[in-house]
């Protein structure tokens, strides 16, 4: 797993997570709030396509995941 690849992952995670908390239709409902949290995943992934910089992508750096594949030929 490279780190562009896990950021896809957890933001993808944490905006269903939080639409499931977040959409009264759900049966996991908890409060409107959460998609509050979906709107900030979203903001961030939006900055991040400017910027590039991201607080995960540092966070995953430092733990020692690759930032890119390895080729396979």
């Amino acid at each position: 797993m490279t780190v562009d690849r896990l950021i896809r992952i957890f933001a993808g995670s944490f905006i269903l997570l939080s639409l499931a908390l977040g959409v009264q239709g759900s049966p996991l409902f908890v409060s409107p709030w959460w998609l509050a949290f979906t709107a900030f995943v979203g903001a961030n992934l939006l900055q991040f396509g400017f910027t590039n910089v991201c607080p995960l992508g540092f966070i995953l750096k430092k733990l020692g995941v690759p930032e890119t594949a390895a080729c396979a030929r």
